[in-house]
């Protein structure tokens, strides 16, 4: 039984071992790379095969069901994608790049193990070990001044105090309930919440670590900075993969508290929007890229929460289909981004300009990637707002979606702003950028997922609700 649904973690955790074992030699970087993509391509494999399997595990502490095997897909392909975008580690320290690729499969490992935990300590461990590989890479940016060391130490702060607060939380939910087990905590919580207003705190405080990996306000201020100081390949994993693991426990949690137009519900609801309005209101003002989709990715935590605080199946599984939709949107805008930057040096609009003459690919994957975060159909952003949307108003929190639906029309002026700069004539002739025949697939991918995921949502969609179900 072990063997059969733990194979996934253990695939992950060979693919660690073997690159932990070259950091004791020396490769060259594409040595490094072709290694990690095989091992995570055959881990993904195996991941995928794993759907469909159940069990409890390690004293019922570790769940598989529909939901931790769907995101473990997800979550592996997103490192897959991540190390596929970043062929050359054009951005991080050279005598570094096998350690790197370690750190981001360690940091994906205990996004893996953080889908099946349904305990609130065996929680902990895995957001820490997710972490902690994290805090050790976002300083490995090859010369970029101070801003990679202080981009680290924010992320390390801000870290340290979201688990703080969250454990102090966990505390609070154990003594009032008297067990760390969500299975128990779903019948004893919603009970609890209706009566004891500490009850509603000590939520709040165990999802606080969740809104730091989501970076939803107000746990979001590492956010600009940690994007706009850690490498372009650090940053494009940070920005997607723990707000995968994020969403998953969010659902989880909210699905425990039987959120019913609650306190809990009010409290999860002024988060979404200011999350929605201080991100889009930010991004409005920014030049550097990577820390407008900083603070883009803080107002989608907004939205996805709307799908999440739902606590239903057609809005949880719409927060499920958004995520995915964020993953590959988001990843289609820092493939860009890394292609654009030989040095790995950070990307303003002026560096946009002339692109779709320089490459019509690159210039393409951004348009689709930006129209789809703006919610334009067919892209996959549009049917993922739409979905959410439908499903907040089938629970009749019609201003909760006005003020959403005002926020993407703030937030399609900033993306549509980089469409234009990446279409309009440069100021004076530069050179076209040569892409080898991986980035070329890869960006015909983006290209297509984005586009085909967004006409025809229905498999994705339908993987979505039945892993939602076995948590109503």
């Amino acid at each position: 039984m072990l063997n059969t649904v733990f194979m996934p973690e253990i695939a992950l955790m060979l693919t660690t071992l073997v690159l932990f074992f070259m950091t004791l030699g020396k490769f060259r970087t594409g040595t490094v790379q072709a290694v990690s993509l095989v091992l995570v391509a055959i881990t993904l494999v195996i991941t995928f095969a794993s759907l469909g399997t159940q069990g409890l595990m390690f004293y019922d502490v570790y769940q598989i069901d529909a939901l931790s095997q769907l995101f473990k897909v997800v979550i592996v392909f997103g490192l897959f994608l991540v190390f596929f975008l970043g062929r050359d580690l054009l951005g991080i320290q050279e005598k570094l790049h096998t350690e790197y690729n370690m750190f981001l499969a360690i940091s994906a490992l205990g996004l893996m193990f953080l889908s099946s935990s349904v305990e609130l300590l065996t929680i902990l461990l895995s957001l820490e070990i997710s972490s902690y590989a994290l805090y050790v890479v976002i300083p490995f940016r090859r010369g970029q001044g101070r801003l990679h060391v202080e981009a680290g130490i924010k992320y390390i702060l801000f870290g340290a105090a979201s688990t703080g607060l969250t454990l102090y939380g966990m505390s609070y939910v154990f003594g009032l309930a008297h067990t760390t087990y969500l299975s128990e905590l779903t019948e004893k919580l919603p009970g609890l919440v209706a009566t004891q207003p500490l009850a509603v705190i000590a939520i709040v405080l165990v999802m606080v670590a969740f809104f730091y990996k989501l970076a939803l306000f107000p746990m979001h201020f590492w956010a600009p900075d940690v994007y706009q100081g850690a490498a372009n390949e650090t940053t494009s994993f940070v920005a997607t993969l723990p707000k995968v693991g994020a969403v998953l426990l969010l659902l989880r949690f909210v699905a425990v508290a039987g959120v019913d137009i609650s306190q809990v519900t009010w409290v999860l609801a002024a988060i979404a929007v200011l999350s929605m309005v201080f991100g889009n209101f930010s991004a409005l003002v920014q030049t550097d890229l990577k820390r407008l989709l900083a603070y883009s990715s803080i107002a989608h935590a907004g939205y996805v929460m709307i799908g999440i605080l739902t606590a239903d199946k057609m809005g949880m599984a719409a927060a499920v289909f958004y995520v995915v939709g964020y993953l590959l949107m988001n990843l289609g805008a820092f493939y860009v981004i890394y292609n654009i930057a030989p040095k790995g040096e950070n990307v303003t609009f002026d560096d946009l300009k002339g692109l779709s003459r320089r490459s019509p690919l690159l210039a393409l994957t951004l348009l689709v990637s930006v129209f789809g975060m703006a919610g334009i159909p067919p892209t996959i952003g549009f049917i993922g707002k739409f979905m959410i949307f439908t499903g907040a108003l089938h629970k009749g929190f019609y201003a909760l979606v006005i003020i959403a639906v005002m926020n993407a029309a703030v937030a399609a002026f900033y993306y549509l702003k980089m469409a234009r700069a990446a279409y309009c004539a440069a100021d004076d002739e530069q050179e076209a950028i040569i892409l080898p025949f991986g980035a070329k697939l890869m960006g015909t991918f983006f290209i297509l997922a984005i586009i085909l995921i967004g006409a025809l949502p229905q498999s994705l969609l339908a993987a979505a609700k039945n892993a939602v179900a076995t948590l109503l």
